[in-house]
């Protein structure tokens, strides 16, 4: 499902394999545990993260076929995703995506609760894929998306008109940070990017005191009492 390892001070967590990497509460539940690790290890050193993924996909989002239309199955992997997303944020070190292949729905806010965002140039898009498949998004995604995104008319196409926007256009849209051709190509500029960030011996507490600061709003849907189950993060 994905590993975990240590290059110098970065962490790289892989979702290994050539599947779409949807998520479901077992992807779900490994991420997280990788994230407990890395949280772990930041308490006494500086370190950064980098997340990636093998294959075509970074990952097309929630597995709905696994969740079927059994309501309790959707509830779980929901929740599972909100307190994975919480995790991220509230992580006490820097984070960044290396998005080698198509990050679509929950995949692509997976990807964009990072604090930066390094894409694949020559394959894939980012995609909110709900207007087309007639699901309405969470508010919490509409949370991290507004917060995360540097441009209203880039938030409205992503989410009103379900754009496919590829790694160069993302950069001029200010939805990523950086696009690069090549998949290691990509995930080698995360790991500088990493480095220069890990040499400048940051706190880790404050990183995520800072980093909760601007996403407040973000970690207040998140929280939300989820009426559907009846369960809060």
């Amino acid at each position: 499902m994905c590993t975990l390892e240590k290059r110098g001070e970065v962490f790289i967590l892989t979702l290994t394999g050539s599947g779409e990497h949807r998520l479901n509460p077992t992807l779900l539940d490994a991420i997280q545990s990788a994230l407990n690790q890395v949280r772990a290890a930041a308490t006494s050193s500086s370190v950064a993260l980098i997340t990636t993924a093998h294959g075509k996909f970074f990952s097309n989002g929630y597995d709905l076929d696994w969740a079927g239309s059994d309501k309790v199955r959707g509830d779980l992997m929901t929740s599972k995703l909100r307190s994975v997303v919480a995790d991220f944020i509230t992580l006490p070190c820097p984070t960044i995506a290396a998005v080698t292949g198509h990050a679509s729905a929950a995949g692509f806010i997976l990807a964009r609760c990072h604090d930066y965002v390094a894409m694949r140039k020559d394959r894939g898009f980012v995609y909110m894929s709900e207007m087309d498949i007639a699901l309405v998004i969470p508010a919490w995604f509409h949370a991290l998306v507004k917060n995360k995104v540097g441009s209203a008319t880039a938030v409205r196409d992503l989410m009103l008109r379900a754009d496919k926007v590829t790694a160069a256009a993302a950069v001029e849209k200010r939805i990523i940070d950086l696009a690069v051709v090549g998949a290691e190509e990509t995930v080698e500029a995360a790991v500088r990017m990493g480095e220069e960030l890990v040499r400048r011996k940051w706190k880790g507490h404050v990183y995520a005191g800072n980093r909760v600061g601007l996403m407040w709003e973000v970690l207040e849907e998140i929280r939300k009492l989820d009426t559907s189950t009846g369960s809060r993060l």
